[in-house]
């Protein structure tokens, strides 16, 4: 078994130094997350489902992020989201949260996201699976609680956690 081999030119410049050029002109990321949230204490506080997924993709639009897929039930959320490269994660879910929230509180004034959030990447190869899982949730959520759902995403996914503070 030989080593590896890369081919990379080098360049000599006019003063002889040799120099490696730049690799990229331009950054390519596609960063695909399935991002999971709740309300606050795991309450069924979200009065209309279908109404808050309308508007947080018409929302993320107006905000240039682009959500492939949006579900949940009345007690939580998923996003299947392309998070833009000029965006950190952290970002986008701070927009998004901040704003549902806002939009939600004007028909329940106890309307109240949970603190954090979970996500996680998925590839191009499993976006159709992880959208069609986001709109068959109340599906899901007949055979499995909210919780169960969200440890059984850390573990398949290899997230370590305390059980202890999984939930605030």
């Amino acid at each position: 078994m030989g080593t590896p081999q890369t081919h990379v030119r080098l360049i000599t410049d006019s003063q002889g130094r040799n120099h490696y050029p730049a690799a990229m002109s331009h950054a390519y990321a596609h960063n695909l997350m399935h991002c999971v949230f709740s309300t606050k204490e795991r309450q069924h506080l979200i009065r209309d489902p279908e109404s808050l997924w309308r508007y947080t993709v018409g929302l993320a639009y107006q905000k240039k992020i682009c959500v492939i897929s949006a579900g949940g039930t009345t007690n939580h959320a998923h996003l299947l989201v392309l998070v833009p490269q000029t965006l950190p994660l952290a970002k986008v879910m701070q927009e998004i949260k901040a704003n549902t929230s806002r939009w939600l509180r004007e028909s329940s004034r106890a309307f109240q996201w949970q603190a954090g959030y979970g996500a996680f990447s998925v590839s191009q190869s499993q976006r159709d699976v992880v959208a069609q899982y986001i709109a068959n949730q109340p599906e899901h959520h007949r055979k499995r609680s909210f919780e169960e759902e969200f440890v059984a995403l850390l573990q398949k996914s290899g997230i370590d956690y305390d059980p202890r503070y999984v939930f605030g």
